[in-house]
């Protein structure tokens, strides 16, 4: 995929209501500008997704989209098995790959060997206003290999060069839950097309949550916000509807291989349902 035809694909998806981050084409070009495949009839852009690899060790499957006009010709399964074919050719032998797919989807994905490890479910509410509590900084001003080695406990595989950059995105705020011990829990809140979405949103428990999410929210005081929860994680269920908030869309997480191990009780949010 050529640079320009990721714009593009981010336009689709807005049409379709997914709402992406105004910053999400830079991020996610950034960060694995070979992990995305186009689709061309005719010379021109027709689909495309993400196969984006983790350093080798962890691989993702998203923003997987057809245009309208283009769907229903088989090209979208032609298109998927080839993503998910040249995908595995870029990892390491048995890493996993992960994807969030829609509801609808789940059987297909299932024949093309993936098996459901839970649901990821889209909150909506609005920001407040909000006190920042203490033991809450600036998520840029943890030292960077801290907060990766942080990171890295709650997501498959190290991914320094997302976390980074989604922590300086023009018109985020990013907190880290920090004490004697060490980094607690961190979050961002980044804008969209409508309103920001909260993600990633790890924490320790649910009392370390809960502060982060109210600072993250006090950046979108007012406005539409965003939060991808987890299922399992009753904890982080109960948070979303204490502040609120309603399921408005949903995705089932699926792997192909080994189901990462995680400190899945610690994922109030996840990052986002295109690069895991």
């Amino acid at each position: 995929m050529a640079r320009a035809e990721l714009d593009v694909l981010v336009t689709w998806a807005a049409d379709e209501g997914w709402n992406p981050g105004l910053n999400d084409a830079d991020l996610f070009w950034d960060t694995d500008p070979a992990g995305f495949v186009a689709a061309e009839a005719g010379g021109a852009l027709v689909g495309g997704g993400s196969i984006v690899s983790y350093d080798g060790r962890f691989g993702f499957m998203g923003f997987f989209i057809v245009a309208p006009a283009h769907r229903g010709r088989g090209l979208g399964r032609r298109l998927w098995v080839h993503r998910r074919d040249a995908l595995l050719a870029r990892l390491r032998p048995g890493a996993a790959i992960g994807l969030d797919g829609v509801f609808a989807m789940q059987a297909f994905y299932a024949r093309g060997g993936f098996r459901l490890a839970g649901r990821d479910l889209r909150m909506e509410g609005v920001g407040a206003a909000a006190t920042l509590a203490s033991g809450l900084v600036d998520a840029r001003e943890v030292p960077p290999a801290a907060l990766a080695a942080y990171d890295a406990g709650r997501f498959p595989a190290p991914r320094a060069g997302l976390c980074d950059p989604a922590l300086h995105e023009p018109g985020a705020r990013a907190l880290a839950a920090v004490d004697a011990g060490g980094i607690r829990g961190y979050g961002v809140a980044r804008p969209c097309r409508t309103g920001f979405k909260i993600g990633p949103l790890f924490a320790a428990d649910a009392g370390v949550a809960e502060d982060l999410f109210r600072g993250l929210a006090d950046h979108a005081a007012g406005a539409p916000l965003f939060l991808d929860v987890p299922e399992d994680n009753l904890a982080a269920m109960a948070l979303a509807r204490r502040h609120g908030m309603r399921e408005v869309y949903g995705c089932a997480r699926m792997y192909l291989g080994p189901r990462p191990a995680l400190a899945e009780h610690e994922v109030f949010g996840v990052t986002t349902f295109e690069l895991g």
